[in-house]
């Protein structure tokens, strides 16, 4: 392995990963739905991926999906976390913020 693979490696390893809210919208239906991840830049390309596979656990978003495909629906940020010490705490906040966006928004869980 060559020192600019190994020095890559140890870089990606020490990223520090963004927590936050995002948010999925379909703008043909209305729907919303809102949800938490430890790490914002990746949660897009997950949910995607389940969705185009058909087995995203959120029956509602999945039927929006099938019925809209991809065009159809959005994907956006609600709120950053600042970077917290504890795993237990950022976990506790998301869950916190989580519940507001879903009241704020009038949207389901996904």
């Amino acid at each position: 392995m060559s020192i600019d693979r190994k020095g890559a490696i140890a870089a990606y390893k020490e990223r520090k990963t963004v927590a936050g809210i995002y948010v999925v919208r379909c703008a043909a239906s209305g729907e919303t739905w809102v949800g938490l991840a430890p790490n914002l830049e990746t949660v897009q390309n997950r949910t995607w991926f389940t969705l185009r596979q058909g087995s995203h656990p959120c029956r509602s978003l999945q039927a929006a999906w099938n019925s809209h495909g991809e065009a159809g629906l959005t994907f956006g940020e609600c709120e950053r976390l600042e970077d917290e010490e504890t795993a237990y705490v950022r976990n506790a906040l998301l869950k916190e913020r989580m519940l507001h966006w879903l009241a704020e928004l009038k949207a389901e869980a996904i």
